[in-house]
């Protein structure tokens, strides 16, 4: 059974095109660019289609179209004035609006459209700062928003799991250049939060580093063992959910006390580092507030 989300209310729109619920109904009263259906309790609702032409004249307002020449193009002809631009200038919006609608639809084959056209152009490593990260962090407010559901978010990181672990690959192929550092990564017990691990992953093989990638709710007793292999370890964690702020103190104690014998080095990154007094961190452990912050540190 197709389950796909067909039905969207104002504030869906609004939240997937940045376009202000009450611009949205101006433009739609004043110039008739969408037609909404009504509920049986006068809510409107809005279709897949609308919701596409929406992207769309969103698309071409932020390239300069005033709404009033939008409202003249016949409907049939805005993704081709649409295409047009996208094909002169590479629009941005268009790649990130498609991922979209890619995930609201749980179409793979747009995804990977998607992505392959701007691979024609871009890096992966370009394609990921200047979509994926921005994708990503509209997310969490439709999330919250309840205009996605979790499958969809859960959708769409995956298909980008997969293209950092097929890029990953091919560095893995190389013998590392660089021989001071060998990072360790991982996520503390009980998170699963892992597409940032896994990019900083991709960004420390591209420098030439070893890397040593665990993953997902990672026990610290459960490092102790590296420690036997390796006398220049820098583990690598990423704090999203936990540890919770009134357990931060006794997680760098353990760490400290299982992990420091040989100076072991603990970097940090994630939402959860806002709760770290950073002046009272003993020095072998160090927070990022981003991951370009700590990619400038390698």
């Amino acid at each position: 059974m197709n389950n796909v989300k067909k039905s969207f209310s104002i504030r869906d729109l609004e939240n997937l095109s940045g376009i202000k619920a009450h611009t949205i109904r101006i433009w739609e009263k004043r110039y008739g660019l969408l037609s909404p259906e009504r509920t049986s309790t006068n809510i409107r609702t809005y279709s897949l289609a609308s919701l596409q032409k929406l992207l769309n004249i969103t698309l071409l307002y932020s390239n300069g179209y005033k709404i009033s020449k939008i409202a003249k193009i016949p409907e049939t002809d805005i993704p081709i004035v649409v295409r047009e631009i996208v094909a002169k200038n590479s629009t941005k919006n268009h790649a990130i609006n498609a991922f979209k609608l890619s995930m609201i639809n749980f179409d793979v084959s747009l995804f990977q459209n998607t992505y392959n056209s701007l691979l024609s152009e871009k890096s992966f490593r370009d394609i990921f700062w200047e979509y994926f990260i921005p994708l990503l962090s509209e997310l969490g407010l439709l999330w919250q928003t309840d205009t996605i559901s979790p499958s969809h978010e859960h959708f769409i990181t995956n298909l980008i799991k997969q293209k950092i672990c097929t890029n990953t690959e091919k560095l893995q192929l190389m013998e590392p250049t660089q021989h001071d550092k060998v990072f360790v990564l991982f996520l503390p017990e009980n998170e699963i939060h892992e597409i940032g691990l896994l990019f900083i992953n991709y960004e420390i093989l591209l420098r030439g580093y070893k890397t040593i990638y665990l993953g997902q709710t990672m026990p610290l007793e459960n490092l102790v063992d590296l420690e036997n292999y390796y006398n220049n370890i820098y583990y690598l964690s990423y704090f999203t959910v936990v540890p919770n702020k009134d357990r931060l103190g006794k997680y760098f104690d353990d760490f400290t006390k299982l992990l420091n014998h040989k100076n072991s080095n603990l970097w940090i990154l994630g939402r959860q580092i806002q709760h770290i007094n950073k002046e009272k961190l003993p020095p072998h452990i160090r927070t990022f507030a981003s991951i370009e912050q700590l990619s400038k540190a390698l």
